[in-house]
């Protein structure tokens, strides 16, 4: 996969990591393990090889597992892109920096993969807020980051190794996003309502992926309940 800016120290990054690095607020984990034990049945779904099936949309190839990724990887990119353009500070420059990790990596995996229909998170992620914003893009990365360690088995079980490294490497840098933008959120909440929108867009964009989840493999004719 092709750098990105994580392999970089740009002003933008120093600047957000610096605060990350002052924060004595809301506590980034909890809101995590909150976020898993309010939604631990609809994340462990989405982190399965029905979710890998329905990302491919049936077609269970290492190249229907590129598409897909990189068609839910442009629409987060466009979605990134206009939250950068309307925040300012930190926040502004992770949401920056998130827009062209997703750039290069969906042109990585696939550079023609065109747009899907309907995609994992970023359908979901429609807050208004800056706070609710950095919950929601929490939650995104957090969704991403366990179906990734599902599209890394894929390509080992595929005998890929190249593949399977290279969505290693995709996985790290999703969950190094999350970290980042759960403690922007927890620098950035600043009262009980600031904490209550974040965990409220967090637990939309859970809901919004599954709702994905489900209504695909209805689509295709698959109960989605049955876990495998």
């Amino acid at each position: 996969m092709a750098p990105s800016r994580r392999g970089t120290t740009s002003t933008a990054s120093v600047g957000y990591k610096r605060l990350l690095a002052h924060c004595r607020c809301m506590n980034a984990d909890e809101f995590r393990d909150e976020l898993r034990d309010a939604r631990d049945t609809e994340l462990s779904r989405l982190s399965s090889s029905k979710a890998v099936y329905a990302l491919t949309g049936g077609e269970m190839t290492g190249a229907a597992v590129r598409t897909g990724t990189a068609r839910e990887l442009s629409a987060l990119e466009l979605i990134f892109e206009r939250w950068a353009d309307a925040a300012d500070g930190e926040s502004a420059e992770l949401f920056a920096d998130a827009a062209e990790f997703a750039a290069t990596s969906a042109g990585s995996f696939d550079s023609d993969a065109g747009d899907g229909a309907r995609h994992v998170v970023a359908d979901a992620l429609d807050a208004e807020h800056e706070v609710a914003r950095l919950g929601a893009a929490a939650a995104a990365f957090l969704v991403l980051d366990d179906l990734a360690g599902q599209l890394v088995g894929f390509f080992v079980g595929d005998a890929d190794r190249k593949s399977a490294d290279e969505f290693r490497t995709f996985r790290t840098e999703l969950a190094e996003y999350g970290d980042d933008a759960t403690g922007l959120l927890a620098a950035h909440c600043e009262s009980e309502a600031d904490e209550e929108a974040a965990r409220d867009a967090g637990a939309a964009v859970v809901d919004g992926a599954y709702d994905w989840y489900v209504e695909t493999l209805e689509s295709m004719g698959v109960e989605p309940k049955n876990v495998c």
